[in-house]
């Protein structure tokens, strides 16, 4: 729905989100996590790192190590609980320590019982958004391999086969495809704009609200008689940087002065003023 369109005002005050500008509290989490990462390298080879999901985004781990330690891809995995999301990438970390090299294309039952997993490539465009911490270690830089750890359905089918359960499509993204379209959303999802936006004008609000629904627009008040629904691949062909927002949780906003700008991020305070209401 188009949700309190007409009442959408970025406020004056509004302090970018941590997710572009750390505030003192973000910079010591990041130093105590940096200082933990290079412990857990030197002592065992190899640091796992969390993200948690919530009710739009998987969960995802990915080791950050076994690259400089073995000479060995990093691994991801996405999608499971958290207890066996570590568990998977400590057997991988055992594993390689072990000497196996794990590869693309080939089947493996050492990770999930009953079950064989496979391994895919990880495409660089995945790095920034996935694999922050890993990028930090070697040196800002993203000139490292990555593989991802993909497990079957119940019925052992794995996501790029024709009978794999369709409802699990989105939780375990596949992170070797799609870079042109990252959205965990079908390509021709109805969202809405306006026709400034249709007209040209560069998108610098977006509103993922809490009901799922996506708004991009142009304007911080947007008209509402000049409103617009489109498929959201269509925005993204016209502009590739909304895919920076990909994993904008329900619920949040993101801005940016220009169209040249990065994204900040916050929680989107209009909408939980409504939702109170």
């Amino acid at each position: 729905m188009w949700h309190g369109l007409a009442m959408r005002t970025r406020r004056s005050n509004l302090v970018p989100s941590s997710s572009t500008y750390m505030d003192t509290e973000h910079e010591e989490h990041n130093r105590a996590a940096e200082q933990r990462i290079i412990a857990d390298i030197e002592q065992y080879g190899c640091h796992l790192g969390l993200i948690r999901g919530d009710d739009y985004l998987p969960a995802f781990a990915y080791t950050i190590g076994l690259y400089r330690t073995y000479q060995h891809p990093e691994i991801i995995c996405l999608g499971l609980p958290e207890s066996v999301l570590f568990a998977v990438l400590a057997k991988a970390h055992e594993l390689v320590k072990e000497g196996r090299r794990l590869a693309p294309g080939q089947r493996y039952d050492d990770f999930l019982e009953g079950y064989d997993v496979q391994f895919l490539p990880v495409d660089q465009a995945y790095y920034p958004s996935h694999l922050g911490y890993a990028g930090w270690y070697y040196g800002s830089s993203w000139e490292f391999p990555v593989l991802q750890l993909v497990w079957p359905d119940k019925q052992h089918r794995f996501p790029w086969e024709p009978e794999a359960n369709p409802n699990w499509k989105f939780k375990q993204p596949l992170l070797d495809r799609n870079a042109d379209f990252r959205f965990l959303e079908e390509r021709d999802l109805g969202v809405y704009t306006t026709t400034e936006a249709l007209q040209g004008q560069p998108i610098r609000y977006v509103y993922h609200n809490a009901d799922g629904d996506w708004q991009f627009h142009s304007e911080d008040s947007p008209n509402i008689e000049h409103a617009a629904v489109v498929a959201l691949e269509v925005l993204v062909q016209r502009d590739s940087s909304l895919n920076d927002l990909h994993q904008l949780p329900l619920g949040w906003m993101a801005w940016r002065e220009t169209a040249n700008d990065e994204w900040s991020w916050e929680a989107d305070e209009v909408a939980e003023e409504e939702t109170e209401e």
